[in-house]
């Protein structure tokens, strides 16, 4: 039988997990766990393999999980008002549920450098963005993402969400320092950077490399100096006169289509 837990106090200590779900501390990828928000984020994150430590659910989401909960019946399943929940995580919980689960291991660089196409990003701090970009990959086929020691963490739940649940089963991992690019380099990938800098040649004129690592800029100035420098090619979007820049997820979208396989 699940185990299956009224709460009525937003201070119970068995809901630890999902106290102040704003709090920046957990957007720091050491932390040993992530949330997923919302019962479609919920279910891919069991299909992902994932371990579940907890659900927290309005009661109404029960009868959609319950072939979930059935198979985990040492997995406490809490089950409260949309209020409670909302005060405990901190913020408006859209549907009133939230599952806490075991951060899994990040893939193993063997894994990644085994495929043919892979975006690599370079400082993506906005964890909606970041999640986009791994939901574009997926949707597009390509391998994997790589994530700068500066970036985003995959596994925080805004880039979850955003991602749809692809950054629990498309193969990431974070870089240790810059000169995993020149790892990439070795490994046969030509590096493609995005960039406005002058000199780029028009997307429609490259032809896609056989192995391509696309690097992708921070959203605020776009690839570093150090990164530009380090990349085989430069390719740009054209753009309508009076724009200059597209958000970096929708950039990923268009290079990552004209660069699929």
């Amino acid at each position: 039988m699940p185990m299956l837990i009224d709460v009525t106090d937003a201070g119970d200590p068995r809901l630890v997990d999902y106290v102040g779900l704003r709090d920046a501390q957990l957007r720091r990828p050491e932390v040993s766990r992530f949330i997923a928000e919302g019962v479609k984020i919920i279910e891919r994150a069991f299909a992902a393999g994932c371990t579940p430590r907890s659900l927290l659910l309005q009661p109404r989401w029960l009868p959609g999980l319950r072939e979930l909960i059935d198979a985990w019946p040492d997995v406490p399943v809490y089950l409260a008002s949309e209020a409670l929940i909302e005060r405990v995580s901190g913020f408006h919980v859209h549907r009133g549920a939230l599952g806490s689960f075991d951060r899994p291991r990040e893939t193993g660089w063997d894994e990644l450098l085994a495929g043919r196409r892979l975006i690599v990003c370079e400082d993506t701090v906005d964890h909606a963005n970041l999640g986009a970009i791994i939901r574009v990959a997926a949707g597009l086929g390509w391998d994997g993402v790589l994530v700068s020691p500066g970036s985003a963490d995959p596994l925080y739940r805004r880039a979850v969400k955003a991602s749809m649940g692809s950054s629990l089963a498309l193969p990431w991992r974070r870089m240790a320092s810059d000169s995993d690019l020149q790892r990439l380099r070795d490994a046969g990938f030509t590096l493609v950077a995005s960039t406005l800098a002058p000199g780029a040649v028009d997307l429609a004129g490259l032809e896609p490399p056989a192995k391509t690592a696309l690097l992708l800029g921070t959203e605020g100035q776009g690839l570093s100096d150090a990164w530009s420098a380090a990349a085989d090619r430069h390719v740009t979007i054209p753009m309508a006169a009076g724009v200059d820049s597209l958000n970096v997820a929708t950039a990923a979208a268009i290079l990552a289509y004209a660069l699929r396989p």
